[in-house]
């Protein structure tokens, strides 16, 4: 499904955990602000990083499939030409999660449609924290 803020706002009041893809704890990178931020506004997050044990503080896991507990959110900060292989992560998680999302510059039209009949609301060139903030979601 493509990205319809009237669709999306009532399952982003729906999640708590959050899979970032691409976790990283380096200042300089918008994957740390926007990780921090989202723990702040009391969010379960869940770095993922094939070569870091942690990030944040938090265990980090290699793949979205090694997560062992039900994820809300796939929220993806890699180059698009990578989303297409996260997509396909994604079908083989149980359960499914209900939104998969690109940060803001990331757009994938092959990860859309591998995504497309699975039930996955797939966001496109939006940061997921900006979106939470301004709809005032919080745990």
């Amino acid at each position: 499904m493509l990205f319809n803020m009237k669709e999306v706002a009532p399952l982003l009041h729906e999640v708590k955990t959050i899979a970032v893809v691409g976790a990283v704890d380096k200042p300089s990178r918008p994957v740390d602000g926007v990780g921090r931020t989202m723990i702040d506004m009391g969010f379960e997050i869940i770095p993922v990083h094939p070569k870091r044990s942690t990030v944040w503080d938090i265990p980090a896991f290699k793949s979205v499939t090694d997560i062992p507990v039900p994820v809300d959110v796939v929220d993806l900060f890699r180059a698009a030409p990578f989303c297409p292989d996260h997509a396909r992560e994604v079908l083989k998680m149980a359960p499914l999660p209900k939104i998969f999302w690109m940060q803001s510059g990331i757009v994938s039209p092959e990860a859309r449609a591998i995504l497309e009949g699975s039930g996955i609301v797939v966001v496109e060139d939006r940061c997921l924290k900006v979106e939470l903030q301004a709809l005032g979601i919080t745990r």
